[in-house]
């Protein structure tokens, strides 16, 4: 198994007072666009790219962080996409990755790759209908899908996402393996999908497994072991194989980012193993989604009330999880700065909880998992000071929501220290367009 090392410093050892995103000024971004706001370093993004560059294909999961500059950005780096939805095979298609991939091997002799490939568990009938109208690779993580994309796409190449039997994730809520999780082809059942498969007249040409997000190395080195075992079941039609996700990013002070050129060497030995057996080459893909995003991105968000509950100090900020949700979800930690405004004298740090506005008592950023209260050591705050959440960048605007009928927040991009405006905050206007009485 791999050990996780370090590949770039760990966090800080403690949190204190931020000025600057990625050379921006906090307070300036603040005027200009308001809050909440989730802002996000274009450099980061490329640094998070071009770590994976050893694979043959990176293949971005968009869910992370579907914003079309954002995907803009990724697809200028050489990275491919995934897509588990209609909308976001439109969101692939309005940021430039064409549907379909040059028909013959490259350079390399590797088989092409397809820049978008619709991964899901389901057709409902819209992704069903934009996967046949664009042409689109599959990755299937449901035997029924079989016979539904043949008896529209005759004689297509699918991939199958198989669940290898068992799984690990930062969370329960994001274990995708095992018994306990509804995505892919139970690993068990592969011979009967593989027999579906060719009375559908579909050739399976790629294999996917993917077991959790920010699951740690050692997990997720398992997967390769599994892989090749199915991989070995389905044979010399097998021109992809796809490691999947999850990879870990750090979080809390202490945590480091894992040994990639580790987990590279041992997905390569696997490869070329299976090539070996087939005899052709076998194109190696990973596909990232928090690793390319999430510490690209921050929440800005303006305190506007410092109260005592008993014992217990409260920073009560504009954003809630209505903005950001990964705090209620899973208990996810995220590091914190403040950012004062005025020249205020200010006392020492202290411990609060931070919470927001919205009508729900789960409306907390510092809770643990199973929803219970925490604090955080956070430079004494004043009405008016800025709070930013980081580490941000992954499942936080996709996952936003309009709960206490709350605007969605806007999005900044950050490049070389020029910011642009790549989503206007939502209206009040906006919130009832579509609706009538």
């Amino acid at each position: 198994m791999i050990a996780p090392t370090s590949v770039s410093a760990s966090l800080p050892a403690a949190v204190g007072i931020r000025h600057e995103i990625a050379g921006a000024s906090v307070a300036a971004l603040a005027r200009q666009y308001g809050t909440p706001l989730y802002v996000y370093d274009a450099d980061t993004i490329r640094r998070r790219c071009r770590d994976l560059a050893a694979w043959d294909t990176v293949r971005f999961a968009q869910k992370a962080c579907s914003n079309l500059a954002v995907l803009d950005l990724v697809r200028r780096e050489g990275v491919l996409v995934d897509a588990v939805s209609t909308g976001e095979i439109h969101r692939a298609l309005a940021a430039g990755f064409p549907a379909h991939a040059a028909h013959q091997p490259g350079p390399d002799g590797l088989p092409p790759a397809h820049p978008i490939v619709y991964t899901a568990d389901i057709f409902d009938r819209d992704s069903l209908d934009a996967v046949v109208k664009h042409g689109l690779h599959v990755n299937c993580g449901s035997a029924d899908m079989l016979e539904q994309l043949a008896e529209r796409m005759p004689g297509a190449n699918v991939t199958l996402r198989v669940n290898p039997g068992f799984g690990h994730g930062h969370s329960q809520k994001t274990n995708t393996g095992g018994e306990g999780s509804k995505h892919g082809i139970w690993h068990e059942e592969i011979p009967d999908v593989l027999r579906r498969a060719e009375w559908a007249g579909l050739a399976v040409s790629g294999l996917h497994m993917h077991i959790g997000s920010g699951t740690d190395l050692a997990h997720l080195a398992e997967v390769a072991e599994a892989l090749e075992r199915v991989a070995i079941e389905v044979g010399r039609s097998l021109t992809m194989v796809s490691a999947g996700g999850g990879l870990p990013v750090p979080y809390k002070p202490g945590e480091v980012h894992a040994d990639l050129s580790g987990y590279f060497t041992l997905w390569d030995a696997t490869r070329k193993r299976l090539e070996d057996r087939f005899g052709h080459r076998i194109r190696l893909e990973i596909e990232p989604g928090r690793y390319l995003t999430a510490e690209s991105g921050s929440v800005v968000t303006e305190i506007r009330a410092i109260k005592k509950q008993g014992s217990r100090k409260y920073l009560l900020v504009d954003a809630g999880f209505n903005t950001l949700a990964r705090p209620v979800l899973y208990g996810s930690y995220h590091p914190m700065s403040l950012c004062p405004q005025g020249e205020a004298e200010r006392g020492a740090a202290e411990e609060v909880a931070v919470g927001g506005p919205l009508c729900e008592s789960g409306d907390i950023f510092t809770q643990t998992d199973g929803g219970f209260v925490a604090t955080r050591n956070l430079p004494a705050a004043a009405v008016g000071d800025l709070l930013v959440i980081e580490i941000a960048g992954a499942y936080g605007f996709v996952m936003a929501s309009n709960y206490n009928s709350k605007p969605l927040p806007a999005e900044v991009l950050v490049d070389g220290g020029t910011h642009r405006l790549v989503r206007a905050r939502q209206t009040p206007e906006d919130l009832v367009r579509g609706e009538c009485v």
